[in-house]
């Protein structure tokens, strides 16, 4: 999401001018899956968990943090690009504070 997710589109007939990039199994690092056989009635009525989505939530953020952290420049659009790296500053660069 944070550097892959985009679609190009013409901001004047929202028509897209572009392919949606998906990313495959070799766009992403090794992970584990753990199964729990145990029902949850607390968390759900049916007892289920649900998995998906979740787990990704933070990590376009703290990517982004990252770049900001290293470069200086505070990017608030998805997908981080290059491209957006390397525009000129609009304004002051924010300055990152190191706190103890």
């Amino acid at each position: 999401m944070a550097l892959l997710e985009q679609v190009p589109y013409d901001v004047h007939t929202a028509q897209l001018i572009g392919e949606y990039y998906v990313p495959t199994h070799t766009d992403r690092p090794e992970f584990d899956i753990s199964f729990i056989d145990t029902p949850d009635f607390e968390l759900d009525p049916i007892g289920v968990r649900g998995i998906g989505e979740i787990g990704g939530c933070g990590v376009p953020a703290a990517i982004a943090n990252a770049i900001f952290h290293a470069t200086g420049r505070r990017l608030r659009d998805l997908p981080i690009t290059l491209e957006q790296l390397m525009t000129p500053f609009q304004s002051e660069p924010q300055t990152v504070s190191h706190h103890a």
